[in-house]
């Protein structure tokens, strides 16, 4: 005995086996409650299974259509259900004539086959053991046991079922049909003579109609195993498997000039081709589009004007089999731009005399490559450092240096820079400013240096040379000439004479700085000894 694989199969031998377990006990009349509960719960797992086999059909046709070559499927629908219908159909009688011959006898089944008891209707022969045994089991003079009849029945609705499906596919599917007939175990029972014998003999028969429901419960489930093996083989059961969808859009690109058309792929993902049934369709802000074979939408519309745009975008699909059509919304956006260009200079907005001044070039919506950058006035030089990025020298200051952009459909575009030197360094004793100043410390000094305060360039002045004056009180002063930034001999010999209460004048002071053709005068020093 192969155990089922779908649930509410399953669920329904668990509760025969339950059934067969309760029999063995001693039969009262809450165990006769139980079994018509196991019936009413079978009653309604075959409608459930009725409903779930009506809808398949039409969607097995519906595939078949793709190719010529699956209209056998489809051609296999009516017969199969016309078999399970029959069969189906047969059983129930026999659970009315169970009835019917356990009641009032009167050739069909009526309310005197039943009684009212605490205004709840049952069976009443229900606990009629004999009509079951004469019934189903040994038969009549004129009827054969109606048992075995049923036991042949099911053996050869089983194998006709198995003639609608191809024969590559007979051994895996023949595990899915559930009309089981059990002819082994009655065998190794002892006293027991037939199938019919080991099932129904002196079964009551409110216990004898769970049992014949299982049986069309059987017969249903082989028909749907058989109507879902024909959907898979034209495609409906794949063609909507997935469950869970976004949409998606694939732009050609999400940024683009006024001017252009901004193109888009819009689809449901997983999507489904248009083949499939699945009626799909996409709009775009409340506009319908048209998807291709594939299931794939183009939207494009022209750029009127600068910004950015959004578009909500609505897909909706519909199940094949079932119907249910779902809905899935997504907002996409893109910016819209102008052609235009920029050239900013990375540190100040002026070229500086002597040092590297890089630039940097940019133009919306035009590849650097296609870029031209040409520079005039001012002794300008331009040196490429990489893509999009300039180092500009100058050499005339007080004059104007300007960068040409053109390229790529950009019309020349100039921008105007002002040509300086490099600011006045500040002069410093070492590094300390004037002011007051301890003996000590001051005789520790080199020289003097050129410091270039809040200047971002990479540069460095050199200091020319400069005058010392040493004052003491009530003499004269001493003077010395040093030719560059660190003390020569005379001017270390009037630092190290330091005292406090002398002033120290340092004057005359030139630096020169890169770009420079002579030194420039820069500010004095003066320090008082303490």
């Amino acid at each position: 005995m192969s155990i089922p694989k779908e649930p509410r199969q399953l669920m329904i031998n668990l509760m025969y086996l339950v059934l067969t377990a309760m029999l063995a006990l001693n039969v009262s009349a809450e165990i006769f409650n139980a079994f018509k509960i196991v019936d009413k719960g079978i009653v309604k797992a075959n409608e459930a299974l009725d409903k779930s086999n009506d809808a398949l059909p039409q969607a097995i046709r519906d595939g078949a259509k793709k190719k010529n070559s699956l209209a056998t499927y489809a051609e296999r629908i009516d017969p199969a259900r016309e078999e399970a219908a029959a069969l189906s159909a047969e059983i129930e009688q026999i659970i009315n004539d169970l009835i019917d011959k356990s009641g009032d006898n009167d050739g069909s089944v009526g309310e005197g086959d039943y009684i009212m008891r605490a205004g709840l209707k049952e069976l009443r022969g229900k606990k009629n053991k004999d009509v079951t045994t004469r019934y189903l089991v040994k038969g009549t003079e004129t009827e054969e046991p109606v048992g075995e009849v049923l036991k042949e029945k099911l053996l050869a609705f089983s194998d006709k079922m198995m003639t609608f499906v191809d024969a590559e596919d007979s051994t895996a599917f023949k595990a899915s049909i559930p009309v089981i007939v059990d002819d082994k175990t009655w065998r190794e029972k002892d006293g027991k003579k037939s199938w019919s014998e080991f099932n129904f003999k002196q079964m009551p028969v409110q216990a004898t109609i769970p049992i014949l429901r299982k049986f069309q419960n059987d017969v249903i489930g082989a028909e749907a195993a058989v109507l879902n093996y024909l959907a898979g083989k034209v495609g409906t059961t794949t063609d909507v498997v997935l469950d869970k969808y976004t949409v998606v859009s694939a732009p050609e690109k999400s940024y683009i000039i006024k001017g252009e058309k901004y193109k888009t792929d819009l689809f449901l993902s997983a999507y489904a081709s248009a083949d499939s049934k699945t009626g799909i369709t996409i709009s775009v802000d409340g506009r319908r589009l048209t998807p291709n074979n594939e299931g794939v939408a183009t939207f494009e519309e022209t750029a009127s004007s600068t910004g950015k745009k959004s578009h909500k975008v609505t897909g909706t699909i519909t199940n094949p089999v079932t119907g249910e059509r779902q809905t899935f919304t997504k907002e996409f956006s893109y910016e819209v731009g102008e052609r235009s260009a920029n050239v900013s200079a990375d540190k100040m907005n002026v070229f500086y005399v002597g040092v590297d001044n890089p630039v940097s070039v940019t133009a919306a919506g035009i590849p650097s490559t296609a870029l031209k950058v040409n520079g005039s006035g001012g002794g300008i030089t331009m040196n490429k450092a990489s893509s999009g990025k300039y180092n500009v020298r100058v050499t005339q200051p007080g004059q104007k240096a300007t960068i040409t952009v053109s390229g790529g459909g950009l019309e020349a575009t100039k921008f105007d820079f002002r040509v300086k030197r490099i600011p006045d360094p500040v002069a410093r004793l070492g590094n300390i400013d004037e002011g007051s100043l301890g003996n000590g410390p001051f005789k520790a000094q080199l020289g003097v240096a050129a410091h270039l305060d809040n200047f971002d360039f990479e540069a460095k002045c050199q200091i020319q040379g400069f005058g010392l004056v040493r004052v003491e009180k009530r003499k004269d002063a001493q003077f010395s000439t040093n030719p560059s930034g660190r003390f020569n001999a005379e001017s270390k010999r009037l630092v190290m004479m330091a005292k406090p209460g002398d002033t120290y004048f340092f004057e005359n002071i030139k630096a020169k700085c890169p770009g420079d053709s002579v030194g420039r005068k820069i500010n004095s020093l003066v320090f008082k000894i303490k």
